[in-house]
């Protein structure tokens, strides 16, 4: 079966050896990058936002009637 399609065990060999290299303590690391917040405005006006809103909706607790005592 392998040889009818050798570009499928060609690519099958090298995904097996990155998985099996890539445990390895020698093996390459690349660093993250620490991406910059594109939508980090938009979310926080958003957030505000909604938290008035929310504090307009909100059902305000009934008035207590006065007790006799």
């Amino acid at each position: 079966m392998t040889m009818e399609y050798p570009t499928g065990y060609l690519t099958a060999l090298d995904a097996m050896n990155r998985h099996v290299n890539s445990a390895r303590p020698d093996a390459p690391v690349q660093t993250e990058r620490a991406r910059r917040a594109l939508l980090a405005p938009t979310r926080q006006a958003t957030a505000v936002a909604l938290r008035r809103l929310a504090d307009r909706i909100q059902p305000r607790p009934l008035p207590t009637a006065p007790r006799c005592s």
